[in-house]
């Protein structure tokens, strides 16, 4: 045997030969994946926080938070009035809508549609040019892949045939009436090749009218990953089966009138609830009111019952229902005795104060039977686990969403998961390990801990999904005291604005380039009282700018997102969406304003990330699969056999 080849090596790569059986097949392999290292990186795109605000989240999807503006600009900025450019920005977001509105204003419909052809074919080419012509044509939905490859590859040489042909090509698309589709067809195709890969850093539900639409559009996506936020394991807690998680979910969409994603969207019944509500809480003023009374009593009594099963948790700070002095009317938190709005909560016992009542427990059982029987719900959930992760290093950078639980001197903070002490990257590890347990052990024993353990992920005290010192529903809905409304945040957030300890934390994930960063979603950047997204001297991003509108009056923005290409990164700030009315007969854009906060030195290229490194190993297995092939260890074959 060779010495160069052991025979673990033999073994692989004889493997290998089945997938390239000649030598020719290997070389032809070779050259094709080495262009594909010299061509400049993708783009990313990175958003956080959405919270189920699907209109604004959709456009800035559609516009790629600036990219495809900047393209049609670059391509017409001399050629066109800014209200043509526009026009055919709006085209490209809303294709479908769009083309509605051109054919009721009239004309002549056939040249229009010759022009706009030609004006996406352009775009398209511009698009397309940092990408393999496989890729491209990949990107290329079916049914009009021969006609654009065709269309998009002249490579600026066309003599008087090819115009000609064409030509021709466009006159028939045009003549048998296909013009809309192939229009809609090509701002598809740009769309997927303006972005490379979309990254949702936490948060796609509650607060907003509707995740579900959102998640809806996300299972469309060409290439997407998600980091999990608190508010997206809080659902993912419901689906597997913790009733304290679904009855936060509830209270969440009756806090925020989210009614008709809960019950339209998602089929989750809440008649029972509104009945009894109805019935027992007759002095709030409103049935609204009396739902979301209901609901939170109900909620308080199951995260008792959650906390009193794990002392370990460290959270009996939030047993507060036996914390309530009936006749003095007050509870006690924090050390603190706070006078309550009101002590009019019929069904507390208080001798017993974390039970259910037979009727709240009926609300439940029916409760828990929608969430399981919810199959979009349950589609919905699959693919958070699919695709997502707590944390994700990707091309050299670090992804989550909320934290990494540090102490005040910069340390780790050791949390107890799953019987083991662990800190810093094992932590988020195993915290991972028990959310896909809970939804994949459904049927085994000791579901109940899985299930408990993401209602710790959703508020507990070191969860990083979390980040606070405590969550106080109950205080903010009946202590009047805003004193005991706070939530103090885990030290990571005074710390992480230290370049020193933001590299700490890269270095525990693995990542040591001075290229590297943390990009955070979750806690609000307000920007109105002078904050930067950009912390550490540019080693961490935070890109939760409020997307929610609930969040807009406190950041003074609508929302942040990040693009990261091949020339570096930006941040991109948005101003609130006008409205689908606006943009659709105004072709008024999301105003934003871009910074390009980190510029490379020299272009980054695909060998430079990590698809790259993945490559460059399949290039040095086929090298030496070309050198067993040629050395006469391994004998090519016929791809027949």
């Amino acid at each position: 045997m060779d010495p160069d080849f052991t025979t673990e090596e033999l073994k692989y790569l004889t493997l290998l030969s089945e997938q390239y059986p000649t030598e020719q097949d290997v070389c032809t392999e070779i050259i094709n994946l080495k262009a594909i290292l010299n061509l400049p990186k993708g783009t990313e795109h990175f958003m956080s926080d959405l919270h189920g605000e699907y209109a604004a989240f959709t456009h800035i999807l559609n516009n790629c938070s600036g990219v495809i503006r900047e393209k049609v600009d670059l391509l017409f900025g001399d050629r066109l009035p800014e209200a043509q450019r526009s026009e055919i920005c709006t085209l490209i977001y809303y294709p479908e809508r769009k083309l509605k509105l051109v054919k009721q204003a009239g004309g002549d419909l056939d040249e229009w549609y010759r022009i706009t052809l030609l004006q996406l074919i352009e775009i398209a080419q511009l698009v397309s040019s940092k990408y393999t012509r496989s890729k491209v044509r990949k990107a290329m939905p079916e049914d009009f892949r021969y006609i654009m490859d065709e269309l998009l590859h002249n490579e600026g040489r066309e003599d008087d045939n090819q115009r000609h042909y064409h030509n021709q090509i466009l006159d028939t698309i045009i003549s048998i009436q296909n013009a809309g589709e192939f229009i809609i067809a090509l701002t598809v195709l740009i769309k997927r090749l303006a972005v490379d890969r979309l990254h949702i850093v936490g948060d796609i539900f509650d607060r907003g009218p509707r995740p579900d639409s959102i998640m809806d559009m996300l299972m469309r996506h060409h290439s997407v990953d998600i980091q999990w936020g608190n508010h997206d394991i809080l659902w993912m807690g419901a689906a597997a089966g913790s009733e304290a998680c679904m009855a936060t979910v509830v209270k969440n969409s009756v806090n925020h009138r989210c009614l008709d994603m809960l019950e339209s969207g998602y089929g989750i019944s809440l008649r029972p609830l509104t009945l009894f509500a109805r019935d027992v809480y007759t002095e709030c003023p409103t049935v609204h009111e009396a739902v979301h009374k209901a609901i939170a009593v109900i909620l308080f009594k199951l995260e008792g019952q959650v906390i009193r099963r794990h002392p370990e948790y460290d959270m009996d700070g939030r047993l507060l229902l036996d914390k309530i002095q009936w006749k003095e009317k007050t509870v006690q938190s924090g050390g603190e005795i706070y006078p309550l709005k009101t002590i009019q909560f019929p069904t507390i016992d208080p001798a017993d104060p974390y039970a259910l009542s037979p009727q709240e427990r009926e609300i439940m059982d029916g409760l828990a039977e929608c969430f399981r029987q919810s199959v979009r719900l349950h589609e919905h959930v699959s693919f958070l686990y699919a695709v997502g992760n707590l944390y994700k290093c990707f091309n050299q950078n670090l992804l989550f969403h909320g934290c990494i639980p540090m102490n005040e001197d910069g340390s780790f903070t050791k949390v107890k998961v799953g019987g083991e002490w662990v800190s810093g990257k094992a932590l988020m590890d195993a915290f991972e390990k028990v959310a896909r347990q809970a939804y994949f052990s459904r049927n085994e024993e000791g579901h109940q801990e899985y299930c408990d353990a993401m209602y710790y992920l959703w508020c507990g005290r070191n969860s990083p999904l979390f980040g606070k010192e405590r969550i106080t529903t109950f205080e903010r809905m009946f202590v009047e005291d805003k004193a005991a409304h706070a939530e103090p945040k885990n030290p990571y957030y005074t710390l992480y604005k230290e370049k020193e300890t933001c590299e700490k934390i890269l270095r525990e994930f693995g990542l040591t380039t001075e290229f590297s960063h943390i990009i955070n979603g979750h806690v609000p950047v307000k920007v109105g009282k002078g904050e930067s997204p950009i912390k550490a001297g540019g080693k961490l991003i935070v890109i939760d700018g409020g997307f929610c509108r609930a969040y807009q009056k406190t950041t003074g923005i609508a929302g942040y997102t990040l693009i990261y290409n091949s020339r570096g990164m930006r941040i991109v700030s948005h101003q609130p969406f006008q409205g689908l009315e606006s943009a659709l007969e105004d072709n008024i854009d999301i105003e934003s304003h871009s910074e390009l906060f980190e510029t490379e030195v020299s272009r980054v290229m695909v060998m430079d990330t990590d698809i790259g490194n993945e490559l460059s190993d399949r290039v040095y297995d086929l090298s030496r699969l070309l050198a067993a092939y040629r050395g006469g260890l391994l004998a090519p074959h016929s791809k027949n056999g």
